[in-house]
């Protein structure tokens, strides 16, 4: 069992005796990766906070209950996947933009962009091309899809944390990463000549 494993039991038997400090330890712990995952779902900031904020309320909730069957992480990341999926089927109702997308200039409308010393503009321009021609095929795809190309390719989760994570079958998972593969394949042929395809 590893250290940070152990680290998490500790802490998560502190949190049930009612050691709030220990609650927090356990948030400060994760809340840059899980961030970071809700990040990559949402491709959004605003929503990846509300995507994290309230997996960290579910996680409040439910933590007098967690028995450790699975690592904490795995239990979190399934939480964060289904507020995700939650939000997403609430959003429905209500589309939101953001308003931090594009900002204007006098020379017009601008996409924030990072910058990047060590390659040349049209070397940065090709990445970049490439980079949101996946990001948008990826965005594309239905939620379960883009979940497990996030959790696998973005993540590096297992299959097998994957499949604790969203509570399925390996066999499951497995075939529906291969769908979520093809489906992004397909999508990316239309940019066939960014991808060398």
């Amino acid at each position: 069992m590893s250290e940070r494993y152990l680290d998490d039991q500790m802490l998560i038997a502190r949190v049930q005796q009612g050691d709030r400090n220990a609650l927090n330890a356990l948030i400060r712990k994760h809340e840059t990766r899980a961030y970071q995952y809700a990040f990559r779902l949402t491709r959004n900031s605003e929503e990846a906070a509300d995507v994290v904020a309230e997996a960290f309320v579910r996680v409040y909730n439910a933590l007098p209950n967690f028995k450790g069957q699975s690592a904490f992480t795995t239990w979190l990341y399934r939480i964060l996947t289904n507020c995700f999926l939650d939000i997403r089927k609430r959003e429905r109702v209500r589309p939101a933009t953001s308003l931090e997308a594009t900002f204007q200039t006098d020379d017009g409308e601008l996409e924030r962009q990072v910058e990047d010393p060590g390659r040349t503009p049209h070397e940065e321009a090709e990445r970049t091309e490439r980079e949101r021609s996946v990001e948008t095929a990826v965005s594309l795809l239905p939620e379960y899809q883009r979940a497990m190309i996030v959790l696998y390719h973005a993540e590096m989760m297992s299959y097998e944390d994957i499949a604790e994570a969203l509570d399925l079958p390996i066999g499951t998972v497995k075939s529906r990463l291969n769908r979520a593969r093809l489906s992004l394949r397909d999508l990316l042929l239309q940019d066939e000549e960014l991808f060398h395809l």
